[in-house]
């Protein structure tokens, strides 16, 4: 009896995992499919925000994300001043080319509540070679553009490194095996021998 067909990932071109990270808020994980350039994309959303102390699951959260989104409290400059800690956190636990995104949350707030002021929050991106978004989750002010921003720079990085990618197949002509022969007594440079 054959065996059933092997289910197939129809529902989506690109799975990207996008970490939060940030001072306050609950772990919490979420899925999320938008679509760019007539691809669907898989977001994975994990929400570590406050946990990052417990530095047993910080690794296992930061491994495999392709993507984090570096939140502080616009009201809270803590929050904000926090963000360099949790860059050298990154940078020690995450991949090299991770794509971040800084995002000043609650921008919905009275001005008067406000402890960081927006040019506060862009000159630490352009400090650190990173897109900069200020969003309202109780609005969703810019909220969609954030995702839609990383999940395109993610998607293009991807792309960029398939299309980089060399053929897996290595193709041996006659003659190359012929002339293999004499080269097998040649030492490899590769393991000292």
């Amino acid at each position: 009896m054959a065996a059933p067909p092997a289910r197939a990932r129809a529902d989506y071109d690109y799975l990207i995992k996008l970490l939060l990270i940030g001072d306050s808020g609950t772990i919490d994980f979420k899925i999320r499919t938008i679509e760019l350039d007539g691809k669907r994309i898989k977001l994975q959303i994990w929400d570590t925000a406050g946990q990052e102390r417990f530095r047993t699951i910080t690794t296992a959260y930061y491994r495999g994300a392709m993507g984090i989104l570096l939140v502080y409290d616009v009201t809270d400059e803590s929050s904000f001043n926090n963000i360099r800690n949790w860059i050298r956190n990154i940078e020690q636990h995450a991949s090299d080319n991770v794509n971040k995104i800084l995002v000043g949350n609650k921008a919905d707030m009275d001005e008067s509540k406000r402890a960081v002021p927006t040019a506060k929050g862009q000159a630490l991106a352009d400090e650190y070679g990173i897109k900069f978004f200020e969003t309202s989750a109780k609005t969703n002010l810019n909220v969609e553009e954030v995702f839609f921003s990383i999940g395109k720079d993610i998607k293009q990085r991807l792309s960029d490194t398939d299309s980089r990618a060399e053929p897996a197949t290595i193709k041996i002509s006659q003659t190359d095996q012929a002339s293999g022969a004499g080269q097998a007594t040649q030492k490899s440079a590769c393991c000292g021998s």
